[in-house]
């Protein structure tokens, strides 16, 4: 029996190189940060969710699905929609007595139909306003 380096060393040296395709057609919605388009649709379903059942006096919601482009999945759907991955900074009185679990679930909660429909991952950033105050006196 090998030496647990050794058979690390040997499993590394016996590895198949990975088979990446040279060039992966990708969609040009959020290829690049700079770029102001117009907020596609799943954003604007975010938006209009969340400022639904959170009334939240500040909601920031930005693309980072360019990103993301070079990962498996989103090659295989030769770029995807361009919209499957965010970061949401909310401040809402509606998180007030609220672990960042739970305000974590209602958030996903309110968009289980774009997860389902090919919104990926969420970066959550959830204050209530005294919250936020108090990191802005810091």
């Amino acid at each position: 029996m090998l030496a647990p380096r050794r058979l690390a060393i040997a499993l590394l040296r016996n590895r198949p190189t990975p088979r990446v395709p040279m060039m992966a057609t990708m969609s040009t919605a959020a290829a690049d940060p700079r770029d102001r388009s117009p907020a596609g649709p799943v954003e604007q379903a975010i938006r209009v969710k969340l400022s639904e059942i959170l009334h939240p006096e500040r909601l920031d919601i930005t693309n980072d699905s360019w990103q993301h482009r070079h990962h498996a999945p989103m090659r295989t759907a030769g770029g995807g929609n361009g919209e499957t991955h965010f970061t949401v900074h909310v401040v809402s009185e509606q998180f007030h007595g609220k672990s960042t679990m739970q305000r974590h679930r209602m958030i996903y909660a309110a968009l289980a139909d774009e997860f389902a429909t090919g919104l990926h991952a969420l970066s959550l950033k959830t204050k209530t306003p005294s919250e936020l105050q108090s990191a802005e006196q810091a």
